[in-house]
């Protein structure tokens, strides 16, 4: 797993690029603010992955709220066989601190 920056994936989302995002926070968490993609809580990460089957080999970047689940997520998702895997540092805390809501 690596770490990717919310500073990278504000420019790539500005840019049009389409990113494989998964947003592992709780269903209020997400209400409250979101950034996109597909929404599998932390919990059910392992009974869900075949939704994400398709994006093995792809890249797959996983956020929360502070960065802490997404990142047992992205290692989750590595032992399952997901090769490219990126925990977003600082979650949304970060994000809405830098770039607000």
């Amino acid at each position: 797993m690596q770490n990717i920056t919310i500073e990278e994936v504000k420019e790539r989302l500005d840019k049009g690029e389409q990113l494989n995002l998964l947003d592992v926070r709780e269903p209020h968490e997400r209400e409250e603010f979101s950034i996109g993609g597909t929404h599998i809580p932390l919990g059910q990460v392992m009974m869900q992955a075949d939704a994400l089957e398709n994006l093995k080999n792809q890249e797959v970047i996983v956020y929360c709220r502070s960065g802490n689940r997404s990142g047992q997520a992205a290692l989750i998702l590595e032992t399952m066989g997901f090769t490219n895997t990126k925990n977003l540092s600082g979650g949304m805390m970060a994000w809405q601190s830098k770039f607000g809501s």
